[in-house]
């Protein structure tokens, strides 16, 4: 890939440019060669794939599906892919529904290879949703290739606003927060909790999670984050912590939260 974000300066200074350039960064990105080819690539093929087994063995085609959900990491641990894939959402016991990290679900969900009806991929808005996310996801990538932080608060923007518009209770909101990686990392870093944060009982990390996030916005709801105003103020902290402590930078804490968090949601039970 050719593409390189233009990020000229850390922190808040450079989450500003970023955001004022961003419209502009994105269309140079959807216009490298080499993401074009693999987009491509998914587009003439995705539709031909019948079963999570053909998936899995196109390792192309994998790579692709899994970077849209941020799960390219799994890329080499085919046989626990398959067995996400194969999950039914109707079916408590199915692997995709018994971890922790939502994003799973969500994979399994979007290609439907178990569920009635399925498989998806020859749906076309559901294949150009799930290239939207790899568009998306790539990009954030790419940013992160130059400044981590950065990549961590993209992510957190387009994922939390999208966890404050669910349906649902506000416990429900919050487990689908922690339930998600990247998202725990942010909000842990942002709310300045150590890692050990996560060893504590469930209900007294909501508990905490609402007091912090009160005292940095001014309410206590996930649904709060729904306004760009409160989830601006939210990422300002996440900077600001990061603009205050130049030795152990947020992206640094973030990552190492996020590395703790991605080894416990993949063995863990759902919430």
């Amino acid at each position: 890939m050719s593409f390189s974000p233009i990020i000229p300066a850390g922190g808040l200074v450079g989450w500003r440019f970023l955001n004022r350039t961003l419209e502009r960064q994105q269309s140079a990105f959807s216009d490298d060669k080499t993401l074009q080819r693999e987009e491509a690539y998914f587009r003439a093929n995705i539709g031909k794939v019948r079963t999570a087994g053909e998936l899995v063995a196109d390792r192309r085609l994998l790579s692709f599906a899994l970077d849209a959900f941020g799960l390219g990491g799994d890329l080499a641990n085919r046989a626990f892919v398959r067995k996400v894939l194969e999950s039914r959402s109707g079916d408590s016991g199915a692997l995709a529904n018994k971890l922790a990290d939502k994003r799973y679900r969500e994979f399994a969900g979007a290609f439907g290879f178990a569920e009635p009806g399925g498989p998806r991929t020859t749906l076309s808005a559901r294949v150009e949703r799930i290239v939207n996310q790899w568009r998306q996801e790539r990009f954030e990538q790419a940013v992160g290739t130059v400044d981590e932080d950065m990549r961590i608060a993209l992510n957190a923007r387009s994922e939390i606003a999208r966890i404050a518009d669910q349906a649902g209770t506000d416990d429900g909101r919050w487990y689908a927060v922690l339930g998600s990686a990247p998202l725990r990392a942010f909000i842990q870093a942002a709310l300045a909790l150590p890692s050990s944060f996560a060893s504590i009982d469930l209900d007294k990390q909501v508990e905490t999670l609402r007091g912090r996030l009160r005292s940095t916005v001014g309410e206590s709801e996930v649904s709060a984050l729904s306004n760009p105003a409160k989830l601006e103020k939210l990422t300002r902290s996440y900077f600001l912590r990061s603009d205050a402590a130049p030795s152990a930078s947020s992206g640094t804490t973030a990552l190492t939260l996020l590395s703790q968090a991605a080894a416990s949601n993949r063995l863990s039970r759902r919430f």
